[in-house]
């Protein structure tokens, strides 16, 4: 039975892309600075008289380097450019301590400037960004403070820089998990939606060799069956006026192929049991084949079947058993032959069937015509067996076959 992935699909479903924060981390990080830079601005601008050159040099520092931040490099840019950022930071910043009455209020913004080192740096570079940003405080407070108090101070700051530093690091590496998540969704996704694509194709292929096998079916049992009966009726409508008798023979041969054909038409509808019966050997079921065609068709057979034919597997066993029953079949309804010869052998591993005639021969395009023969290249293919048909030397048709066995079979 095919294998059916709409149960799974109600069972399995892949997550669809988890919804994005509506505030991506490098938003949510360019807001904190300008929050942070806002407030320092507010502070440290309050503390100026703004009748100052001071206050109006501080003013521009804090619009140049709010204007620094929306030039914020990703990840992926090159390092000059990164360390022009930092760098440019850095100058404004120290700058404003130089500048300021306070130098605390603006040794704040290196926190923005700690977070931002992390995000776009290597962690040990970073890491030199933070110590940078320490030495420029304690020198700043320790000229605001003196050396005691300032070197007190710097600890916090350094404290809060490595903080910041931190979390602007675990920030990012964080969104790059998740970004690295979010393709191998994306690829998981794209797998599931290919492998549904191919169980869906692999649906339609398991309908078609089917639909395929039981035609091949047909066409080789009822098809024989009934070109049997087909050639017999015709026999015994002229021989009703000279030799009724004779025509009743031929009618009682009809109506036993008729049976064996209701019989096995029964078996394929009803796939429950092979056409041929698993007891009988290769050997036998030709036997019974022959015996049969012979009974109809008033043709002699001259056969060879080797002795020393291993058992074989169900599918080859039917493979030659139905190329033998269709070439039997073709002879008897295009070849007009007098003489049929069948040889099955066995050797190098595989069995190999013979069928011949002296018929007519070939019609032109015989090898293209025909569900038959299709059908009996089909079932060559299916056991990875060969098929000949070719004039016989002397004339006629034969057809050749070979049929090997599996590896582990010959092995035996």
């Amino acid at each position: 039975m095919p294998y059916s992935f709409k149960k799974d699909q109600e069972d399995f479903q892949i997550p669809m892309t988890q919804k994005q924060h509506p505030f991506s981390n490098e938003f949510l990080s360019m807001l904190t600075a300008y929050v942070s830079l806002g407030a320092v601005a507010l502070i440290g601008l309050a503390s100026q008289p703004a009748t100052t050159l001071t206050f109006w040099l501080l003013l521009v520092l804090f619009i140049t380097l709010g204007t620094l931040f929306r030039f914020f490099p990703h990840k992926e840019s090159s390092l000059s450019k990164k360390i022009l950022f930092l760098a440019a930071q850095t100058i404004i910043i120290t700058v404003m301590m130089i500048l300021g009455r306070n130098a605390a209020i603006f040794a704040v913004l290196f926190f923005i400037s700690s977070a931002q080192a992390m995000m776009i740096m290597p962690s040990a570079r970073g890491f030199y960004w933070i110590a940078l940003f320490s030495i420029i405080a304690l020198i700043a407070f320790i000229f605001d403070e003196g050396w005691l108090s300032g070197l007190g101070s710097v600890l916090i700051y350094a404290a809060g820089y490595s903080f910041f530093g931190m979390f602007g690091s675990i920030t990012t590496q964080a969104q790059e998990e998740r970004s690295k998540s979010q393709v191998l969704l994306e690829e998981l996704q794209e797998a599931h939606r290919q492998l549904q694509d191919y169980v869906l194709r692999v649906e339609e292929l398991a309908v078609a060799e089917e639909r395929n096998r039981l035609a091949r079916e047909m066409h080789d049992s009822l098809g024989h069956r009934l070109t049997v009966a087909s050639v017999q009726l015709e026999g015994a409508q002229y021989l009703i006026p000279e030799d009724p008798q004779r025509a009743a023979q031929k009618v009682e041969v009809v109506r036993g192929q008729v049976q064996e054909a209701l019989g096995e038409l029964r078996q394929t509808v009803a796939q429950l049991r092979e056409p041929l019966e698993a007891s009988l050997s290769i050997t036998q079921a030709l036997q019974r084949l022959i015996a049969s065609f012979e009974a109809a068709s008033e043709l002699t057979v001259n056969v060879i079947l080797a002795e020393d034919i291993p058992p074989l597997p169900d599918s080859r066993r039917l493979a030659l058993y139905r190329s033998a029953q269709e070439a039997l079949t073709n002879v008897q309804r295009h070849a007009k032959a007098h003489n049929v010869w069948l040889q099955l052998t066995f050797q190098d591993n595989a069995v190999s069937l013979l069928v011949s005639d002296d018929g007519i021969g070939l019609p032109e395009g015989a090898e293209q015509a025909g569900f038959g023969l299709r059908g009996m290249r089909e079932r060559m293919g299916l056991v990875g067996g060969k098929l000949l048909l070719e004039p016989r030397p002397g004339g006629g048709t034969q057809l050749r076959i070979e049929v090997p066995l599996p590896v582990e079979e010959s092995d035996a």
